[in-house]
C-alpha cells in the first residue's frame, strides 16, 4: 500500500458532474423526509402496507443522500480521496441491515381499513394499528 494514500492531498476545484451530484444529492436530503411522511400518512390511510413500507424505503433513501453528501463534501474540501469508498461502505452496512430487517419481517404495518380507529384515535387496546416503534 502506497503510504502517501493516507495523507490528505490539495483539494482541486470540484468537476461539474460532481457539483451536480452534490446537489441532487442535498435536494434529495431536503425533500425525502416530507414525501416519506406524506406517503405513510397516505399509507395507513387507506390501509396499504405496502405503502408503509414504500415509506420506510424512501425514508432510507433519506439516509442515504446524507451519507452520500457527507462523503462529497469531504472528498471535495479536505482531499480525502479515501472519505468516497468509506461512504460506500456506511451505505451498504445500512442496506444490508435494512434487508436482514425486511427478510426477517420487521417494520410498519398498516392497520386494514375496516379495523383501524379513527383518525388520530386508539383502539380499546390502545394502540394505534401499528407495531411498537413505528410512529
Amino acid at each position: 500500500m502506497d503510504h502517501n494514500a493516507l495523507r490528505p492531498r490539495r483539494p482541486r476545484p470540484p468537476l461539474r458532474a460532481e457539483l451536480l451530484v452534490t446537489r441532487l444529492a442535498a435536494l434529495s436530503l431536503a425533500i425525502m423526509p416530507f414525501l416519506s411522511t406524506a406517503q405513510r400518512r397516505a399509507g395507513r390511510e387507506l390501509g396499504s402496507a405496502s405503502a408503509v413500507a414504500d415509506s420506510k424505503q424512501t425514508l432510507l433513501c433519506t439516509y442515504l443522500s446524507g451519507v452520500l453528501l457527507v462523503g462529497l463534501i469531504v472528498n471535495a474540501t479536505l482531499g480525502w480521496a479515501w472519505a468516497d469508498p468509506i461512504a460506500a461502505l456506511v451505505i451498504a452496512a445500512i442496506a444490508v441491515k435494512e434487508g436482514r430487517d425486511a427478510w426477517r419481517g420487521k417494520g410498519c404495518c398498516a392497520a386494514p381499513v375496516a379495523t383501524r380507529p379513527a383518525r388520530g384515535g386508539q383502539d380499546e387496546d390502545g394502540a394505534c394499528g401499528c407495531s411498537a416503534g413505528c410512529s
